[in-house]
């Protein structure tokens, strides 16, 4: 089929536009590759090297074995051996330790005679879910501790005791639990969300500031060739993003990747489609380039980090959530990005977000196709 002769000539006056301005398109490749690094290293949530101190009323052998228990592990880091509470004190208000295990000086003694011991944990509440994190890892290491005093003390008694239920736990898709997995992918999806917007934003609006817009007016192109033919160079450059930003998850962070990479660039495609859609059509019925700005900031940056499941899966939202979620192309998206990557699902799994993508676009692209004809009519 042959590309209509006024289509080709918008598309070579948009990429040419792009290439003459090489700052324009710099930023466009480049500041969505600082975003993703920045936001690679600060949003990783996972917690290591937790500053630890110890208050060891107990001074024993077994004590210390307790104390290597923590320190032993990558989640934390000895920081000091204390001998007041005072020092606690100081140290956790100071913020230089974020944890101080309290182990009372009848420690050893209780265990080896078989009663129970209450050690005590001071954690800085001042970051409530890294706090979170703090006490699972504490509970995990005291249960390991646990478990080999048990089998010492039985060894030792010639005794056969067993814990009433044993337990196995097992996470699938990211058995580390590692949060860069979770992370990084979602960075993608919010990246080309408002990235992509924010630049095709100002396509139109600015041909209004400088007044050469009235040229396209009068003149005898149809409202759709318009419409794609600005669409389309922005496409492409937001895609090689798209390319980079992909190497940078798999290659730099080395986010765990499974899935099928053509299956994942065809949902980008429409992806990418739908959010250069509603950048051009807020350029349409901006006057001009710093409202298209904060439009487009306030309408993709919220609302692809509250709604669309970046932190908190859609189901888990109330019940307006969940709704405001519906008209949120990142949330059909997000959903094949994390399951491409973690899972490796197939094409029909994904098909009803394939779709609702494709969808958005239709609507998207026809309301500005419509919307523009009413400017020029």
């Amino acid at each position: 089929m042959k590309m209509p002769k006024r289509l080709l000539a918008i598309l070579k006056k948009e990429f040419r536009e792009l290439l003459r301005d090489p700052l324009y398109l710099s930023l466009a490749l480049f500041v969505p590759v600082v975003i993703m690094l920045l936001m690679g290293y600060g949003l990783i949530l996972d917690v290591k090297n937790i500053p630890v101190t110890f208050l060891d009323f107990d001074r024993s052998a077994l004590s210390r074995d307790y104390r290597y228990s923590f320190t032993n592990s990558e989640y934390f880091r000895f920081y000091a051996l204390i001998d007041s509470y005072d020092e606690a004190y100081e140290l956790i208000q100071s913020g230089k330790c974020r944890v101080v295990v309290v182990i009372p000086p009848d420690f050893s003694r209780k265990l080896y005679s078989g009663q129970k011991t209450q050690v005590q944990f001071l954690i800085d509440g001042s970051f409530p879910s890294r706090a979170e994190v703090i006490k699972g890892y504490v509970s995990a290491i005291n249960n390991q501790f646990n478990q080999r005093i048990l089998e010492e003390y039985t060894s030792m008694k010639g005794l056969s005791i067993r814990f009433p239920i044993e337990t196995e736990m097992r996470a699938w898709y990211n058995p580390a639990l590692e949060s860069k997995n979770f992370i990084l992918p979602g960075m993608l999806v919010i990246t080309l969300m408002y990235y992509p917007v924010l630049i095709a934003s100002l396509v139109v609006v600015r041909e209004k500031e400088s007044g050469s817009i009235f040229n396209l007016y009068c003149s005898p192109v149809k409202k759709w060739e318009v419409v794609f033919g600005k669409a389309i160079p922005y496409i492409t450059v937001s895609f090689l993003t798209y390319i980079i930003l992909f190497i940078i998850t798999v290659v730099f962070f080395k986010a765990k990747f499974i899935g099928n990479f053509f299956l994942l660039t065809l949902a980008t495609l429409l992806y990418l489609s739908c959010t250069i859609g509603i950048g051009i059509f807020i350029s349409m019925i901006a006057k001009t380039q710093i409202s298209a700005m904060l439009i487009a900031f306030l309408g993709t940056i919220t609302p692809s980090f509250m709604y669309s499941g970046f932190f908190s899966p859609v189901t888990s939202m109330p019940l307006t959530g969940q709704i405001m979620s519906k008209f949120i192309t990142a949330t059909y998206f997000i959903g094949v990005v994390r399951g491409v990557y973690l899972k490796g699902l197939g094409f029909s799994y994904y098909l009803p977000n394939l779709l609702s993508l494709f969808l958005y676009a239709v609507f998207v692209y026809s309301l500005t196709i419509l919307f523009f004809r009413k400017r020029i009519g």
